[in-house]
Order: C-alpha cells, then structure tokens, then sequence
C-alpha cells in the first residue's frame, strides 16, 4: 500500500467468506486470518445464509456469480434482513462494467474484481469496517498503511509480520521477523526483480553509510537470519536471491542464479 493509504485492521472482527472457488476462497480466506480476523466459509448462497443464522458477522464477501440458483446480489438481500448493519463486499471475475453497476445499485460496501491482491483486498475488509456501526468500539485498530504486496507475499511493516498466501511451492504461514530484517525486505520488495546493493541496503534500511565491504558484513548476517525464517530451503532461497557483486533480489515468480 502507498503511504497514503489510511486503512486499519481490526483484529477480531468477524467475516463471512462465499466464494464457489475453492482455491480464491482458501487463499484470500487465509490472508484474512493471518491478518488477525475471525473468517469462516461458505461455498455457495443457501450454506453463507445459513452460517448467518447461527452466528454475528461483520462483512461478507460475497462473490456475484455463484452455482445453486441464488446469485451474489440475491444472498445480500436476505442476508440484510437477517443483519440489516452487514457490510457487504463484492467479488467477481465476470462482467466489470456491469457487475460494478450491480454492485452501486445493491449499495454494496465496495467491489473488487479478481484476481485481486492482498492488500486491496485487507484494504477494502478495513474501509468496510471503519464505517461499521455494529464493530465493537472497545477494539484497538492496528495501522496496515504500510503493507508491501508482491506475488503472494505481503509484508506488514507496522506488525513486522511477513505473510504467504497462494503459495504451493513454499507453502502459507506468517512469521515475525525483526525491525532490521523488515527494513531491508521492504527494501527489496519495493524493487521486485530488481538487485540491490549490501551497500544500498546497509543506507536504506539500517542507516549506514559505509563502504562495499563492510556494507556486506553489516547486511548478510541479517539476510540469512530472513531466509532462515521465510525460506524452506535457505540454501535455495526461492524469495530471497543473491546475485554476484554483493547484491540481493526478491523475486519470488522465478528462479534466479544465486551465489549464496
């Protein structure tokens, strides 16, 4: 996200995913979670009404085109009667101009059309419940307007949380790494595909102006407590790469030389 983005997380807040796609679901399912917020499951209309029967939520994304008769538009409507204060949230592939116009219409609290990202999805979950009459005014927002989000990997600065979603090859988790290993992967992030210098790294992200040398003996110790922490396998870092010159690139879409 931009430094501008004012969005916040609510750590608890509950949310009602439907979506007949089982991989979109898990994986944006999973961000929710890992974000710290209440997600339950629902893979057509009649299953997500039922859930609301049974339990308090405070947004439903909810996807337009869904199989068992009862479309995106129509699970709204019965489920505002249920919960007249839901948050709704549409999520489609199909049709934009025209399911964006349906979504106006329905007085949805906001659209996204897949494939979406991360961060414009935990964005849009937030904007819906700042303006959230039921949310529980006790509960402390967490500031996310410096998340950083490429291929399935988002870094939250503020928590200094790395999460994975979507990723076979290396699986989905969190972890939480240091202020120092946070400051250089937002480093690299912010250049996906890009190698950067120990030297850079050591300005940017730590603050200290020195040569070549002792730039490498400054930054490598903490690349390798990250790759450690992100990398299956560290010797074959997939996120993480080493290119020769006593630089580092994050591009987790391919497979670079590394000279580790």
């Amino acid at each position: 996200m931009s430094k501008e983005d004012k969005s916040t997380v609510y750590p608890e807040a509950r949310i009602l995913f439907v979506d007949d796609d089982v991989q979109v679901r898990k994986t944006l399912a999973c961000l929710l979670k890992l974000l710290g917020y209440h997600v339950d499951e629902a893979s057509f209309g009649e299953q997500a009404l039922q859930l609301l029967e049974c339990a308090p939520y405070d947004v439903a994304i909810l996807d337009i085109l869904m199989p068992g008769g009862m479309d995106g538009v129509e699970v709204m409507h019965r489920a505002r009667q249920m919960c007249p204060d839901l948050a709704i949230i549409f999520l489609t592939g199909h049709g934009a101009v025209e399911s964006a116009a349906e979504a106006v219409r329905s007085h949805a609290a906001d659209y996204l059309l897949k494939p979406v990202s991360n961060r414009d999805l935990a964005a849009a979950v937030a904007r819906a419940l700042q303006r959230h009459p039921r949310r529980d005014q006790s509960q402390t927002p967490v500031t996310s307007e410096q998340f950083l989000e490429f291929g399935g990997v988002t870094l939250d600065q503020k928590r200094r949380m790395l999460i994975v979603t979507g990723r076979e090859d290396i699986g989905e988790f969190s972890v939480r790494i240091t202020g120092s290993e946070s400051a250089i992967l937002a480093c690299l992030m912010q250049r996906p595909g890009v190698a950067v210098s120990c030297q850079q790294l050591a300005q940017e992200a730590l603050g200290y102006s020195v040569g070549d040398e002792e730039a490498s003996a400054i930054v490598r110790p903490h690349i390798s407590r990250l790759r450690r922490k992100i990398e299956p396998d560290p010797a074959q870092p997939r996120l993480i790469h080493t290119v020769r010159g006593r630089r580092y690139l994050f591009n987790p879409h391919s497979s670079v030389p590394s000279d580790t």
